[in-house]
């Protein structure tokens, strides 16, 4: 399961419930950026933890992952979306057929990867307009799941939704997607 992030400006909580719930379901999280040997979350505004990073993106394959979690944080995907690596990475799970999932701000990166159009989604709700703007269904729900088969989108608008978010994005990426 890869967590792409970037080198700062993830919301902590976003990347760490997530993450753990991966590991207690027995998967393997695997965190990418785009640059440096860590990355810096915060707790809103506030510096939070330090992470290690296992794999620089522009380095990574999408096939070799069962899925994809983008955490949130104002900055984080505002930084992703605007490099290239990332953005082609997140591309590639979509091409791939597999699943994403995006929580809060996490979609902007999703907008600039044009992979939008046509889906329903939630996120924090400044991003409706955006959205909307990128072809996409913007609904305000706790979690929302869009797609059949392969290639589902799971997204959920904010920390306090994370546990509903956390058991969508285990229910199916078990399912393979």
């Amino acid at each position: 399961m890869a967590f792409l992030v970037a080198p700062e400006g993830a919301e902590q909580i976003e990347l760490t419930a997530p993450w753990e719930a991966v590991e207690q379901a027995g998967g393997t999280p695997v965190l990418l950026s785009t640059r440096g040997e860590a990355v810096q979350a915060f707790d809103h505004l506030d510096r939070a933890d330090t992470f290690p990073v296992d794999q620089l993106v522009s380095q990574a394959d999408p096939t070799r992952f069962d899925g994809l979690v983008l955490p949130g944080g104002v900055a984080n995907p505002d930084l992703l979306r605007t490099d290239k690596n990332a953005v082609g990475f997140v591309r590639g799970f979509f091409d791939a057929g597999l699943p994403v999932a995006a929580i809060c701000h996490a979609p902007w990166t999703l907008i600039e990867a044009d992979v939008v159009r046509g889906r329903t989604l939630t996120s924090y709700p400044s991003l409706r307009t955006d959205i909307r703007n990128a072809g996409g269904t913007w609904v305000d729900e706790q979690v929302k799941v869009c797609g059949a088969g392969g290639n589902k989108l799971i997204t959920s608008r904010r920390p306090d939704d994370l546990q509903a978010f956390d058991n969508a994005l285990l229910a199916e990426f078990a399912a393979g997607g």
